[in-house]
C-alpha cells in the first residue's frame, strides 16, 4: 500500500524539495487525528497542477502539521478522453456519490443542472457552501484514487442554459432508450454524459437533448439509481474510448 496522499491548497512548485510546508487543516487533522500518522512517517503531496510530491511529515503539535518536501514526481493519472458529466442535481447522498464515484472514474469536469426535476438548490450563501463542499468532494476523492489533477465542479446552470451553450458530442442516459452504448459510433473529445436527478428527465429536457445530437442509450434492462447510472456510464464510455482497460 501506497504513502496516503493529501492535496495541498498552496501551490507546491516542482523546485520545492528539500522545503518546509504547513498542512491544510483539513489534511493536517485527518493526516493525524485519523490516520494517526507521526514525525517520520513519509507520504504524498499533490497541488492538482499536475504530478506529486514525496515528502516525510516532520513536525506534528496543537497548531498543525508540517512536512519535509523530498522530491516531485512527474506522473499523471489522467484519461485521454475529455468526458464532462452533466449531472441533473441529486439529493445530498446521491449527489455527492455520483462525484465522488465521477472523480475516481476519471472525469475531466463536473457540471451541475438545474432540471424540472432536481433536488432544490439552496440559495444565496447556503448556494456557495453547497458548491464549496461539492468541490471538497472530487478533492477526498483524489486523494484516494491517486489523481493529480482536480476535476472542475462548476456551479450550478439551467439545463436549457448549459445544453444550448455546449459544442462538444453528447450521451443521454435515459431507462429504456432502444440503444446501447455498443451500438454508437465513437464519441470524440470533449464528450458529455447527461444524467438525470432521480426522476430522470423531463421528456422535454431529453427530446432537447437530443435534438442537439446526444444519442440516446440505456444501460440494461434495469432502472439504476442516479448515482449509480453516472458511475456506469462513466465505466462504459472509458472502457471503449478511454483508459479504463
Amino acid at each position: 500500500m501506497g504513502a496516503p496522499r493529501f492535496y495541498s491548497s498552496t501551490p507546491i512548485g516542482a523546485a520545492s524539495a528539500g522545503q518546509a510546508l504547513e498542512l491544510d487543516e483539513a489534511a493536517a487533522h485527518h493526516a493525524t487525528r485519523v490516520l494517526r500518522l507521526a514525525a517520520g512517517d513519509s507520504l504524498t503531496l499533490f497541488d492538482g497542477s499536475g504530478g506529486e510530491f514525496d515528502a516525510t511529515l516532520e513536525r506534528v503539535d496543537k497548531r498543525g502539521a508540517t512536512v519535509r518536501v523530498l522530491r516531485f514526481v512527474r506522473v499523471e493519472r489522467e484519461s485521454p478522453l475529455a468526458v464532462t458529466l452533466a449531472q441533473g442535481i441529486a439529493a445530498v447522498d446521491a449527489m455527492d456519490s455520483a462525484l465522488r464515484k465521477a472523480t475516481e472514474l476519471g472525469v475531466a469536469s463536473i457540471q451541475p443542472l438545474v432540471t424540472s426535476r432536481s433536488s432544490p438548490l439552496p440559495a444565496g450563501e447556503r448556494a456557495g457552501r453547497r458548491l464549496a463542499h461539492w468541490r471538497q468532494v472530487a478533492i477526498a476523492a483524489c486523494e484516494q484514487c491517486g489523481r493529480n489533477r482536480i476535476p472542475e465542479v462548476a456551479p450550478p446552470r439551467p439545463f436549457a442554459d448549459w445544453l444550448r451553450e455546449w459544442a462538444g458530442s453528447g450521451i443521454l442516459l435515459v431507462p429504456g432508450a432502444r440503444q446501447s452504448i455498443a451500438s454508437i459510433d465513437p464519441r470524440a473529445s470533449p464528450l458529455a454524459l447527461l444524467n438525470g436527478p432521480e426522476g430522470g428527465f423531463d421528456p422535454r429536457e431529453a427530446a432537447a437533448a437530443q435534438a442537439k445530437g446526444f444519442e440516446a442509450i440505456a444501460l440494461g434492462p434495469r432502472v439504476l439509481r442516479t448515482e449509480t447510472a453516472a458511475a456506469a456510464g462513466l465505466a462504459l464510455v472509458q472502457a471503449r474510448w478511454g483508459d479504463l482497460r
